[in-house]
């Protein structure tokens, strides 16, 4: 049997918290007690004005944190990123980079890597600590239905992003059975200034809904597609011949 997850979540620890989801997520948080933030992200100015945000509507004691993942995907394994100790890790920092440009230029496509699985690695690593394991807690993590196979558009991304799934799913297996909880959230296309034009409007999930669904079930662990009805539609995808998927 699983181990549950007894503690409710009163404090958040946040990597890219200022992308739409996160700050959707962060707000429903607040509304269902959480107290206490840790903000991670590259603009400091929009960090700060969640922060202020958060602190104004909640009353949530809130730090802040300015990082940058590419430089975070060069970091010496002897330095190892504060992440302090939270009920929740929260983890959705990413980019899609520049795909036209990453065709050809190694640079952006290195640098695609490094903002959706490189950089994260310093985090994960403090955060998947076995200590940190055989205690109560939760690990959240957005990865991107992009991951389910390689489309020509963009697959320096889903590259990028099939790599983090699979590190993360390696920490859900290695935390089976003990109370620490690793949920991976394979995100489809979200109604965000990062997808404008990239997506039908039809196919986008608002940051809100899922920051709803993630909380009415906040304990749950595993792999999951948000919206639930990307499963069925990328099992569909994944057996469509070349011929049509050479069109994605």
């Amino acid at each position: 049997m699983t181990a549950a997850v007894p503690i409710p979540i009163r404090s958040a620890f946040v990597l890219g918290s200022t992308s739409e989801v996160a700050k959707a997520i962060c707000q429903e948080l607040g509304r269902r007690g959480c107290q206490r933030f840790h903000l991670v992200a590259r603009n400091g100015e929009a960090n700060q004005q969640l922060a202020a945000e958060l602190q104004q509507r909640f009353g949530a004691a809130v730090s802040t944190e300015t990082t940058d993942l590419l430089a975070d995907a060069a970091l010496e394994p002897a330095r190892r990123p504060e992440v302090g100790e939270f009920d929740l890790y929260l983890i959705t920092a990413g980019s899609l980079g520049d795909a036209e440009l990453a065709r050809s230029d190694a640079a952006e496509a290195l640098r695609i890597l490094a903002a959706n699985v490189g950089g994260l690695i310093p985090w994960l690593t403090a955060i998947a600590t076995p200590e940190r394991l055989a205690k109560p807690g939760r690990l959240w993590v957005f990865s991107s239905v992009a991951a389910d196979r390689g489309r020509p558009s963009n697959y320096h991304y889903g590259a990028a992003k099939a790599a983090l799934t699979a590190l993360c799913e390696g920490l859900l297996l290695r935390s089976h059975g003990k109370p620490f909880a690793v949920r991976i959230i394979k995100a489809g296309f979200m109604a965000t200034p990062m997808t404008v034009g990239k997506a039908p409007p039809a196919l986008c999930a608002s940051p809100e809904s899922v920051a709803r669904d993630l909380l009415r079930r906040p304990n749950k662990r595993g792999i999951e597609y948000l919206p639930w009805w990307w499963s069925p539609l990328m099992r569909l995808i994944r057996l469509l011949p070349a011929s049509i998927a050479s069109k994605l």
